[in-house]
């Protein structure tokens, strides 16, 4: 496995750490491209949180899946679409290497937390946004992700209101159509990724009515999606294991979503395992 890292601003704060599995003749099994996982740390949209890095994105890697984490716009400059823009620039970023780094440029899944999964919801639902593309220079196929993974995903206003956070990542809070825009659940429809999201019914944090929200909208667009509630779980779990030291909250129960999330990327990319035959079903974006 090789590492590195690509920084998309000149002071470095927004880059991408990459854990590449080199393609080996030694092993068939190796000789593979593979898909990808791109993950979004939580952090309040202030900081990119350690925690939800790189203890998620080794799972993924050891599970056999190229690996992405992207540390995007936070802070004072992290107003909408700004970070959104980062992730979509990351997306094109790695289906124009898709062949350099051994991925399957139609078999790339964003997984998120909190914040992180407003954001990887966010591009989700507006991946087809004409001023999103143009800002990333990308096509819309280019940036749709084929999947999402969500983790106690903020999805409404309610959790920037609550924590005084709306003005600053709105840039406007006078802006109507802006707050509307930032509900992702209402701009779901039939073109949204299939999901798989978990979440906490005890997270005093985010509460866990933006996961149900946005799981029902999934499923009345006829969108598949996979749910899993914890009800002992509150906000910022992680893989909830000593990886990642989640606030005394590590839990074997609460760690099951991450092997149920493996299964599940497989079953759509693969129907069951990597290695067999690419996925070209009526939720593939066919890249």
């Amino acid at each position: 496995m090789k590492h590195f890292i690509h920084y998309f601003s000149e002071d470095t704060s927004v880059r991408l750490d990459a854990f590449i599995t080199e393609r080996s003749t030694e092993i068939e099994y190796l000789d593979v491209d593979r898909p990808a996982v791109i993950v979004c740390p939580g952090g309040g949209y202030s900081c990119c949180s350690d925690r939800e890095a790189e203890p998620v994105a080794l799972k993924y890697a050891a599970a056999g899946f190229q690996v992405f984490i992207l540390r995007y716009t936070v802070g004072e400059k992290a107003v909408f679409p700004t970070s959104l823009i980062d992730l979509g620039k990351t997306i094109k970023l790695i289906r124009d290497h898709a062949e350099e780094w051994a991925v399957i440029p139609h078999q790339i899944a964003v997984c998120g937390f909190s914040a992180g999964g407003h954001l990887a919801a966010s591009l989700g639902v507006y991946w087809n946004d004409p001023a999103i593309g143009k800002a990333c220079g990308a096509t819309a196929k280019e940036l749709r992700p084929d999947l999402l993974i969500l983790g106690y995903p903020v999805i409404s206003t309610s959790w920037m209101e609550t924590y005084d956070q709306y003005a600053r990542v709105s840039g406007n809070p006078d802006d109507a159509e802006l707050y509307k825009k930032l509900n992702l659940h209402t701009a779901v429809d039939e073109t949204t990724p299939p999901a798989f999201i978990t979440h906490g019914t005890a997270d005093p944090g985010v509460p866990v009515r933006d996961s149900l929200r946005f799981a029902c909208a999934l499923e009345e667009h006829n969108v598949p999606v996979e749910l899993h509630l914890f009800s002992h779980a509150q906000h910022g779990f992680s893989v909830s294991d000593e990886t990642c030291y989640a606030r005394g909250q590590a839990d074997d129960t609460i760690a099951e979503w991450v092997p149920l999330s493996i299964a599940w990327l497989k079953r759509n990319f693969f129907g069951g395992e990597l290695g067999k035959p690419v996925n070209k079903g009526k939720y593939s974006s066919n890249y």
